[in-house]
């Protein structure tokens, strides 16, 4: 299979990753647009006006570049690991390994999905912050690039877990016990600088909060971490996930009985 047809057929299955989410919006792009004003509502004015201003910001925008990285993560990560998944159960992915296919497009198609509603979701958040904080974007550059390097990575990682997964049940027990306990110990609602030293130090073994801290730095222009050494790891994942993905992917690891 030449170059252009390679192109086509990573076009196809993009395609057909952003059509299966989109189709059913109702149930992928509304809730967490509702999910991410209720944070703010409750967390934001609620709990933020006992909280006060954080590292010269009020609690309310201060929380702004955690709740939309968060819609970002989630979402990512959902639509590959429920779409891969799928695609083992219903048998349709055999018939995408006996083709011509390289495996790399096979992947990178998934992975555009999560992508797509990751950055889709993101925008919808970071439009409803807006009702509830003035934003003003620090460096385009840096929020553009942790927007789209967050949905790769854990688009990746959905993809991993889909791969290992072998029922409905097995989707939902690393979301539920390792992703959501790091999100919500990875910087969203609070800077590291107000914890003691001792968790402070566990707190740099957390990916996540690398990826809020320069996500924090793009919208707001504070950071407990440097920027630098956040893209650096952010990017390291990126690859090992994405070789260790498409390793699974070549020996067949949850496609064969």
């Amino acid at each position: 299979m030449n170059f252009p047809q390679q192109m086509t057929a990573l076009k196809t299955i993009a395609t057909k990753e952003y059509l299966r989410f989109i189709r059913i919006w109702v149930q992928t792009i509304l809730p967490p647009a509702i999910t991410i004003a209720l944070y703010f509502i409750i967390f934001g004015e609620i709990i933020g006006k006992q909280i006060g201003d954080i590292d010269g910001y009020k609690y309310m925008d201060y929380i702004v570049p955690g709740l939309i990285l968060m819609a970002v993560i989630t979402n990512a990560y959902a639509n590959v690991v429920s779409s891969f998944f799928s695609s083992k159960f219903h048998h349709s992915i055999e018939e995408m390994l006996v083709s011509p296919l390289p495996n790399y497009i096979i992947l990178l198609g998934f992975v555009s999905g999560g992508v797509a509603r990751g950055i889709i979701v993101g925008t919808i958040a970071t439009v409803v912050s807006m009702f509830f904080s003035e934003i003003q974007i620090h460096s385009y550059s840096v929020t553009l690039a942790v927007f789209i390097l967050t949905s790769i990575l854990f688009a990746l990682a959905g993809f991993i877990n889909a791969a290992y997964a072998r029922s409905f049940d097995d989707i939902t027990i690393i979301p539920t016990f390792v992703l959501t306990p790091l999100i919500y110990l990875g910087g969203v609602f609070y800077s590291i600088k107000m914890l003691p030293e001792f968790w402070q130090n566990v707190s740099l073994v957390n990916p996540i909060l690398y990826m809020v801290n320069a996500f924090h730095y793009g919208i707001l222009g504070v950071s407990d971490i440097d920027v630098t050494t956040a893209f650096v790891i952010i990017i390291g994942f990126i690859v090992v996930l994405y070789y260790f993905a498409l390793r699974l992917l070549r020996i067949g690891v949850g496609l064969k009985p």
